[in-house]
């Protein structure tokens, strides 16, 4: 059986790609991936999704947007697509020894946060450590905060959370920041972030959430626990796109390379495969830009099945 589109990933960009492509009678099938939902699973309330005033918690998102999907017509796997061949039509997708062929494929895969692997870490995932600034920056208004890494994500978030959090620390393991001129000129000249060069993150401590953190001064091998309320992780992102790095182009961050020129915006270098989200999507990483490329993928593949 040769289905009309396949849907790799879920989160926003997949889910919406979904609903879209269900409501155009395409009935997509969606590789959903044993954590469907991608990192939004992670996520406490989302505050800056549209149309909620109260705000919504990332998970009860994600199940809302699958059942909307469901109830428009989309079938739902729960396994990870493991292989692909793009080569020729119709494209060849395998969960483990079961293959699924389509006549369009949009890849949905995200990516996902760089951890640091502290112990504490994991645990406190979505109590205390975050990995995104902008999105939650709100929720620590007069709190003591910590940005982990170097770069313009660290930048950034360090920007952020002074617009709400008492104190804010960027902890860098080198003397010098690896984030752009720009960047590193705002960092310094805000006078609430602090700096904590040579130091690396050792431990994340707490029971229900975070309460403190365990840092080790590299030059000296000092270690002390800091008071913390959170902590930011902006190590970087790495992108799902092991599976396509020998069929679809990727660009010098292995992210999915588009066109994003109208009129097939999503377009990859193979015709018929479209790709969305943040497997494409470096700069913003927002569910919202995320869900709005998977709409544009699925108008886009429902226009090549047309032609």
């Amino acid at each position: 059986m040769v289905r009309k589109l396949i849907i790799i990933g879920s989160g926003p960009a997949g889910y919406t790609a979904a609903v879209y492509a269900a409501r155009a009678e395409l009935k997509p099938l969606v590789l959903a991936g044993e954590k469907a939902g991608g990192q939004l699973m992670n996520t406490g309330v989302v505050e800056n999704w549209p149309g909620a005033e109260e705000g919504v918690r990332g998970p009860e998102l994600m199940i809302e947007m699958r059942q909307q999907a469901l109830k428009f017509g989309a079938e739902m796997v729960d396994k990870q697509a493991t292989k692909v061949d793009l080569s020729q039509r119709p494209f060849k997708v395998w969960v483990g020894e079961k293959m699924y062929e389509a006549e369009a494929v949009i890849v949905a895969t995200g990516a996902e946060s760089v951890m640091s692997g502290v112990p504490g870490e994991k645990e406190l995932l979505g109590r205390g450590v975050a990995t995104c600034a902008v999105c939650d920056a709100p929720f620590y208004r007069d709190k003591v905060t910590y940005v982990i890494g170097g770069g313009d994500a660290a930048a950034e978030d360090a920007l952020a959370l002074t617009k709400y959090a008492k104190e804010v620390y960027l902890v860098h393991r080198r003397d010098e920041l690896r984030a752009s001129k720009i960047m590193v000129r705002r960092v310094k000249e805000n006078e609430k972030i602090k700096i904590l060069w040579n130091t690396e993150l050792k431990e994340v401590l707490g029971k229900d959430k975070v309460e403190k953190i365990k840092v080790k001064d590299n030059q000296s091998g000092e270690e002390k626990e800091l008071a913390a309320d959170g902590v930011f992780l902006a190590i970087g992102h790495k992108p799902a796109t092991e599976m396509f790095k020998n069929q679809l182009t990727l660009d010098e961050k292995r992210y999915i390379k588009v066109s994003m020129e109208y009129p097939v915006v999503t377009q990859t270098n193979i015709q018929g495969v479209f790709a969305a989200g943040d497997v494409v999507d470096y700069r913003y990483k927002q569910a919202v830009t995320a869900a709005g490329m998977g709409c544009q993928a699925a108008l886009d593949a429902e226009k090549y099945l047309e032609q």
